[in-house]
């Protein structure tokens, strides 16, 4: 399943991050670095599926899906992301 939480506002305009939650069992949450998405746990993903676990991945924001905000690209503001 993939879908978008509202994390926060800029002006009028809502701040939406992008996540991917697969599978079932215990969950693993895999972040990705600067300047990746998601996207790139592809091969780990595929492994942790197949050894059953529950993958959650997302594009923290400014990057791949998410939005793109002009502000908050800090470690404070990605923690409460």
């Amino acid at each position: 399943m993939s879908s978008y939480i509202k994390v926060g506002q800029e002006n009028s305009t809502p701040i939406e991050v992008y996540y991917e939650d697969h599978g079932s069992g215990s969950p693993v949450v895999l972040i990705h670095g600067w300047p990746l998405s998601g996207a790139s746990w592809e091969k780990q993903t595929a492994a942790l599926l197949a050894a059953g676990h529950r993958v959650i991945t997302y594009d923290r924001r400014g990057f791949g899906s998410s939005s793109k905000p002009a502000v908050g690209y800090n470690y404070d503001t990605f923690a409460a992301d």
